[in-house]
């Protein structure tokens, strides 16, 4: 039982050590990667209509 006590107050130390970041910087780093997952969907959703467009007209013909 002392270890699992022991555990968590080194647990608790551990964390009150950790730099967390404040809530702008957890906004700002939210929006960057959902604008990042756009570009990315639309750059892929792109080609992919291209590349499709080209099976449709030269292979699939």
């Amino acid at each position: 039982m002392k270890k699992i006590f022991d555990f968590i107050v080194e647990a608790k130390a551990e964390l009150l050590k950790v730099n967390w970041p404040t809530k702008k910087q957890t906004l700002n780093y939210t929006l960057i990667i959902i604008g990042v997952s756009v570009v990315i969907s639309l750059f892929l959703g792109s080609l992919d209509y291209l590349f499709g467009g080209i099976l449709k007209n030269f292979i699939v013909k």
